[in-house]
């Protein structure tokens, strides 16, 4: 579904002695990403399936970074 708004899915990650999943979002449009991610969060196709969060996440940090290279 983020692809369809414009999102890129990139890399993901495992750290299995934390058990934590990490994975890479990106946005390049013309709203700023926490616009266009509020708007997936809203989405009618994301509400139909019937998950939250809090379903299957103890938890989230979200961090912003730039690419150097």
């Amino acid at each position: 579904m983020r692809p369809a708004l414009g999102f890129e899915i990139g890399k993901a990650w495992v750290g299995r002695e934390r058990s934590q999943f990490v994975w890479l979002i990106s946005y390049e449009g013309p709203e700023t990403f926490a616009e266009r991610n509020a708007l997936y969060w809203a989405s009618p196709k994301r509400k139909a399936t019937g998950l939250a969060p809090g379903d299957y996440l103890l938890h989230t940090n979200e961090h912003t970074v730039e690419q150097l290279y």
